[in-house]
């Protein structure tokens, strides 16, 4: 199974319930030419050096409340189908989350 696609932030132990959401729903995006994006809260970030494996390791740079902000993460791929992971901040935090593919559905 890959990493790649859209996955859908559904929890983030170390924030508040309603923190994740709140500027758009929370997701991270992996690519298959190594790079990506990811939003939650009031960070967005794009993802480089993604990959088409289970489990990926990434640097990413974007904002933070409209600061610069960049670090690292990791993903990985669970045997349940959810994604975890973790998004660091150089010389901060660490955001943890757990991931649920997206599906995207086609009208009739």
């Amino acid at each position: 199974m890959s990493v790649l696609g859209r996955w859908r932030i559904v929890e983030m132990p170390d924030y508040d319930d309603d923190f994740p959401d709140m500027m758009e729903p929370a997701y991270i995006l992996f690519e298959d030419h190594g790079s990506g994006a990811f939003a939650f809260g009031c960070v967005t970030g794009q993802i480089f050096a993604g990959g088409d494996t289970d489990a990926v390791e990434f640097s990413w740079s974007g904002n933070n409340e409209m600061d610069e902000a960049q670090g690292d993460g990791w993903a990985e791929i669970q045997s349940d189908g959810s994604l975890t992971g973790q998004i660091c901040f150089h010389g901060g935090d660490e955001a943890n989350f757990i991931a649920r593919r997206e599906t995207s559905s086609t009208a009739c």
